[in-house]
């Protein structure tokens, strides 16, 4: 298996996409680190791996830099080495600069951006000891913009540019590499996938016709930071099942009824 003998810390590992990459680590042979600060949910997850026999849980709040610290101290002294650092621990966002404060604003940017910054600082030199990785959980509203989301979009614009800052200044004892999700059917999203209609209207927005699947996004994860990615450095990698790929423009060939109406559209769309 990819990660005999590795050791993997993924942040927000108690649910979403962070458990699903705890399990495919667990299932690819790592020793994983669920660090989250939902103790209950943590707990949970490393059960279902197997507990703390080859497995590790921390309690981690990840705006509290001590906390970081010690999460790194505790790997460090349970196995003695660290190979891949998963940053997906984050906080949605809704309002626009108007609507929301100061507070806010400082909230965001400490769990989407600073966390990720203090975590790869307190892991780096332990990553480099062992060649490894950092995979940051960005988003591909960090690569446009959406409505009403401006802390959001601000912050994991912020991630995708630390990931390749810090993928030309560690290469090459160290990659970088970044995944941005489109929309995914984890309990954060619950409040636009739960909704019916605003899965209305991502009809025609997704070409999949679906939100991702957690476990998606956990396989992503798992390539970037295997030897199957050995010179993948300061990529962000889309997962949003071609969402970004879309123009923006209407459906033209739902609103024109089919291919055949389109011969004679095409100058107009031009």
């Amino acid at each position: 298996m990819r990660y005999d003998g590795k050791v993997v810390i993924v942040t927000g590992g108690g649910s979403g996409i962070g458990e699903a990459t705890v399990r495919r680590f667990a299932q690819e042979g790592a020793s994983v680190v669920v660090a989250d600060n939902r103790a209950e949910a943590m707990r949970g997850v490393l059960a279902a791996i197997g507990g703390e026999g080859r497995h590790l849980g921390v309690v981690v709040d990840v705006i509290d830099p001590d906390a970081i610290g010690r999460m790194i101290d505790d790997t460090m002294a349970r196995f003695g080495r660290l190979d891949t650092l998963v940053n997906n621990a984050g906080m949605g966002s809704f309002g626009k600069v108007t609507d929301i404060d100061l507070d806010h604003w400082n909230t965001v940017m400490a769990v989407d951006v600073a966390s990720i910054f203090w975590a790869s600082r307190q892991a780096m030199p332990h990553l480099v000891a062992t060649g490894g990785s950092i995979v940051n959980v960005a988003s591909a509203s960090g690569m446009a913009a959406d409505y009403g989301f401006a802390a959001y979009n601000a912050a994991k614009a912020a991630v995708l540019n630390l990931t390749r800052a810090m993928a030309i200044d560690h290469a090459p004892a160290v990659r970088v590499n970044a995944v941005s999700p489109g929309l995914t059917a984890t309990p954060l999203a619950t409040g636009l996938t739960g909704n019916p209609a605003i899965m209305q209207a991502y009809d025609g927005v997704l070409p999949m016709a679906r939100p991702a699947r957690p476990d998606e996004i956990a396989s992503a994860i798992a390539f970037l930071a295997s030897d199957d990615a050995s010179y993948v450095n300061g990529h962000n990698l889309v997962i949003d099942g071609g969402m970004t790929a879309h123009t923006g423009q209407p459906h033209f060939t739902k609103l024109l009824g089919g291919d055949s109406h389109l011969a004679g559209a095409d100058t107009a769309v031009r």
